[in-house]
């Protein structure tokens, strides 16, 4: 039943892809940036919400302390594509560091270049990371806040990967605060598997780590060890890496 339901679910993930970014994309490129994002993210609003009717896939968000006004980086581990999907409605408008692939994908790649994000070209990590320190400096001049999954892949449920420091290089540098993300999306969306689970996402969202005139490693630290301490507490079996 769950791969059928699974099967439901990605039949209309695509159908909507299509529909959403053949009508909306053209209308999309001549709205000014936050109408845009309003209007491109109602797909995201679709997908989850289609998540939970086909698959039984539903979530709970849990502040911890307000979203700080202006701009902020939030830095979120990263499990599958539902996380992916869902903190773009966090705030709005919102600039997210992705694969440089994904705007190459027919309609959907086109759509995301109307987002303004950063591309990372994984080829080149030395360079890859100097554009996104750079461009993420601008992004938060023009009034965009940041989405980074500092692990830089999907890790499987119960594991993290040590982040790396470009989004408290960014913090630290524009003197912005971070807003730590920490979630299960991979107990119900794994990422090595088409099947969904049915069950609870947890989302947590916690208080803004102060960034200015601190290093990117102290930054850093201080998110990983938050995120350790709420993955241990949402998460299957969670193992923080050593």
């Amino acid at each position: 039943m769950s791969a059928l339901r699974s099967v439901l679910f990605y039949i209309g993930y695509f159908a909507g892809i299509v529909f959403f970014g053949v009508l909306f994309g053209p209308i999309a490129a001549f709205l000014p940036l936050r109408r845009r994002f309003a209007l491109l993210n109602s797909y995201n609003r679709f997908a989850v919400l289609w998540l939970k009717w086909t698959c039984g896939v539903r979530y709970k968000v849990e502040y911890q302390a307000p979203l700080p006004k202006g701009t902020f980086v939030m830095l979120s581990n990263h499990q599958s594509e539902w996380e992916t999907l869902y903190l773009q409605l966090i705030t709005s408008p919102v600039c997210t560091v992705l694969k440089k692939e994904l705007l190459s994908l027919p309609i959907f790649g086109w759509a995301l270049r109307l987002l303004n994000p950063i591309p990372l070209d994984r080829s080149n990590p030395s360079a890859a990371l100097r554009a996104v320190i750079s461009e993420g400096g601008e992004r938060l001049k023009s009034g965009l806040s940041i989405l980074i999954f500092p692990e830089g892949t999907r890790v499987e449920p119960g594991k993290r990967r040590r982040f790396n420091k470009s989004g408290a290089l960014i913090a630290s540098n524009a003197g912005v605060p971070v807003v730590p993300i920490a979630h299960n999306a991979g107990d119900c969306w794994p990422g090595k598997t088409f099947i969904k689970r049915p069950g609870t996402i947890t989302v947590v969202i916690g208080a803004p780590i102060h960034a200015n005139g601190r290093s990117a490693k102290e930054v850093i630290q201080e998110v990983e060890r938050w995120s350790d301490e709420q993955l241990m507490r949402i998460s299957r079996d969670y193992t923080p890496p050593k």
